[in-house]
């Protein structure tokens, strides 16, 4: 689908839904950089499958909060190539009522969302530029668009998100380069499976199901595509008519 070939960095792709993406790229040709933080022997394992499957890809460990950390280990891959696909995935869960929640819960889920979305997007952009080419997808959370109770850290993370995409997107509209969200819904992976049941997702999902990972991966994979070059600045839900 996409020719030539990019260089792909998906941050969480360690992750269920992260380790689908960098998969989803890795099949379409792509040079797949696998992000983890604390995940590294996870991100391992993703590299492995991508390389067995014929692709090439490369783990790449750092802090997404930490600004220099993240800028130069950003530095260290430009150095090789130019990112031209951007899937900013990070992202983390901490969950209380608002009146009993922390500070400490408050700005850890803020600053791996919308910290990390600037610490590792700011340093790439320019390379990207230059390139006249390239794609950000940025993954939000039905939660941005529904809120949820207990999530109010994690949908103001996840509403900003898809603020500073659309923003974003009308800044390099005219350089070849794309910014779109992705929204997921109730999605299976095997951390999230627990949290679940199956009358609880038929309650609060039309199509009476979760979806998977490999369907996200695919919106992504289809919107990282020289086929989508006309989507911008949009939100995107993928949620079995939630919302």
């Amino acid at each position: 689908m996409n020719a030539p070939a990019k260089r792909a960095l998906v941050t969480g792709g360690s992750g269920g839904i992260g380790a689908a993406i960098c998969k989803q790229l890795g099949a379409a040709g792509h040079f797949v950089y696998v992000h983890a933080n604390r995940g590294r022997a996870a991100a391992d394992t993703v590299v492995g499958e991508i390389i067995a499957a014929g692709g090439e890809a490369e783990a790449v460990g750092f802090d997404v909060t930490d600004g220099a950390g993240t800028r130069a280990a950003l530095e260290a891959l430009l150095e090789k190539a130019p990112v031209q696909i951007l899937v900013n995935n990070a992202g983390i869960h901490d969950d209380a009522a608002f009146p009993g929640m922390s500070s400490q819960q408050w700005h850890r889920v803020i600053d791996v969302s919308i910290g990390g979305f600037y610490n590792v997007t700011q340093p790439l952009m320019l390379p990207m530029i230059r390139t006249r080419w390239g794609r950000i997808i940025n993954i939000s959370s039905v939660t941005a668009l529904s809120g949820n109770r207990g999530q109010v850290n994690y949908a103001a993370a996840k509403g900003a998100l898809n603020a500073a995409t659309k923003a974003l997107s009308l800044e390099v509209a005219t350089r070849g380069i794309t910014v779109n969200a992705v929204a997921p819904g109730i999605i299976i992976t095997s951390m999230s499976a627990p949290a679940f049941d199956a009358a609880a997702i038929a309650d609060l999902v039309p199509m009476k199901r979760a979806g998977s990972a490999a369907e996200v991966a695919s919106l992504v994979g289809y919107l990282a595509s020289k086929e989508a070059g006309y989507i911008t600045g949009q939100v995107i839900s993928i949620n079995g008519g939630m919302i």
